[in-house]
């Protein structure tokens, strides 16, 4: 089944400034939407605001799922609503183990040590690292990897991915890249990758890209335009009215 994530001119505060200034999106269940800009063009901002963290205020706009409005619901009713969010730096959350965090997130608990340690399989995460507190005493590629089983078992429509590539190798980035890929064809998950660097396109191939300045889409393209951005940079597609 196809599912449709539709953002329409959200705009959202941050400590007293507008940071998203009418920002618009949609994408489909199965694609892979890649959003590069400047820092401080909003891209954090819009990972946040979408999975209802209580620092970022919503001052205008809609963000829908198969035209269900999320902005009215708590994280957790978004979440199982079929939106994820994979933060930059995954929290520690000391005393709560991997297999506790997913039941509570609404995975399935039929047989699902067996399945966590299969998907850590597929990532090349050491299994032991499921029996840990969530995240504690991980590097980071351990803890990317370790959302990546998360994510495939609990299979959302949508996961928002804010710089998964951030402080991972080649080997580590590969591993996490080759899941998502995956994902999109396995379950029909869409994924929306909030990323500076064009080394994640070299292993995942988006539908579109979306550039982003002064918080508003203000550039759409395909693969071809990571191209543009090594090439030229972000400086002609800044957006002067910010």
């Amino acid at each position: 089944m196809t599912s449709t994530l539709k953002i329409a001119g959200l705009r959202v505060e941050v400590a007293g400034k507008e940071v998203l200034r009418g920002f618009d999106l949609t994408m489909r269940s199965g694609e892979v939407h890649v959003i590069m800009g400047p820092n401080g063009s909003g891209k954090s901002t819009l990972a946040h605001a979408l999975t209802g963290h209580p620092g970022y205020k919503v001052l205008d706009g809609s963000v829908t799922i198969d035209d269900v409005e999320l902005l009215t619901m708590s994280p957790t009713e978004r979440a199982r609503h079929g939106l994820l969010l994979a933060l930059q730096q995954p929290l520690e959350i000391p005393g709560v183990r991997p297999i506790d965090l997913l039941v509570a997130a609404g995975a399935d608990p039929v047989a699902l040590r067996e399945r966590m340690s299969d998907e850590a399989q597929r990532v090349e995460l050491r299994t032991e690292v499921l029996d840990r507190f969530v995240n504690v005493d991980l590097s980071g590629g351990e803890r990317k990897r370790a959302e990546m089983v998360q994510l495939a078992i609990l299979r959302p429509k949508f996961a928002v991915l804010d710089e998964i590539d951030s402080g991972l190798d080649v080997d580590a980035l590969g591993a996490v890249a080759r899941r998502l890929s995956l994902a999109t064809t396995e379950w029909n998950c869409g994924v929306l990758a909030i990323t500076h660097f064009r080394r994640l396109l070299q292993e995942m191939t988006p539908t579109m890209i979306h550039v982003v300045s002064g918080g508003r889409v203000v550039a759409t393209g395909g693969p071809e335009l990571s191209e543009i951005l090594e090439r030229d940079g972000y400086e002609p597609f800044r957006d002067t009215s910010a």
